[in-house]
């Protein structure tokens, strides 16, 4: 297990907040959006959005482009290459809570 596997680990499945990154993450990944954009598709409240990607962001998982309230956030190259793990940590996380 690589250093990114196991922060993704941490931030996905061992941390408080981690479902609520995951459901940012795969909206970002359907397609890139600003905080706004994320709050009103997530129904999540925009502070909560905005704490959730400045943990992404701080973690290399995000990048964004532009600045201030417009800015977008993209999937970064680092979670691009380890997709298949984030999926199979989250698939392993759920079912963890299933049980």
């Amino acid at each position: 297990m690589d250093a990114f596997e196991r922060l993704l680990w941490w931030l996905f499945a061992g941390s408080a907040g981690a479902r609520t990154r995951a459901v940012v993450l795969l909206a970002i990944k359907e397609e890139p959006r600003n905080a706004q954009q994320l709050s009103v598709k997530l129904r999540f409240d925009y502070t909560t959005v905005r704490h959730h990607l400045r943990v992404l962001e701080q973690n290399r998982i995000v990048v964004t482009e532009g600045n201030s309230y417009g800015k977008l956030y993209f999937v970064s190259d680092s979670m691009e290459a380890h997709w298949q793990t984030f999926l199979s940590i989250l698939e392993k996380a759920n079912r963890r809570v299933s049980r």
